[in-house]
């Protein structure tokens, strides 16, 4: 499948792999396992073919070394990581000139721009949820704190009058 992939798609880069979900199973360490052949840190992304919650039905995580005690082997794990889709710059020109003869001229453009930021709010609150159950676990003593060392990047300021 990767030879193929290469042939037919050779300017694009594999990043990852994905499933259905709607969660991580014990079978997805194995098969990123696998995917380490092909690419060095595979994504590994949960796609939600059912949401029901209002947002972009994904998760993306990356598989980590998880240390329990000192005297056990680490074992592997996911960590999440954020993410976002997107498209290029030819794409969303094609997709806007496919909508403009598509667009429902009866729905304004506040309420479109409401709508995204209540999808937006949605999604916050959800990783802000996610966020307070971790912090609780860390603080009971249910999982171990994790330091996550990130090179610092030389910080610009621009200032305008």
């Amino acid at each position: 499948m990767y030879g193929m992939f290469r042939r037919v798609a050779a300017r694009e880069l594999i990043v990852g792999w994905y499933s259905t979900g709607p969660k991580i199973k014990k079978n997805d360490i194995d098969i990123n396992e696998i995917f380490k052949r092909f690419v060095t840190h595979p994504v590994y992304v949960i796609i939600d073919a059912k949401p029901k919650e209002v947002g972009i039905p994904t998760d993306s995580y990356v598989s980590v070394e998880e240390i329990q005690d000192e005297k056990s082997q680490p074992k592997l794990t996911f960590a999440h990581v954020p993410s976002e889709i997107g498209a290029i710059e030819a794409e969303e020109i094609g997709v806007e000139h496919l909508l403009r003869d598509v667009k429902d001229t009866t729905v304004s453009d506040l309420h479109s721009s409401v709508t995204a930021r209540l999808h937006a709010l949605k999604a916050l609150r959800t990783r802000l949820g996610e966020i307070h159950r971790y912090l609780e676990d860390v603080n009971s003593g249910k999982l171990p704190v994790r330091i996550i060392v990130k090179k610092k990047l030389p910080l610009t300021f621009f200032f305008s009058d």
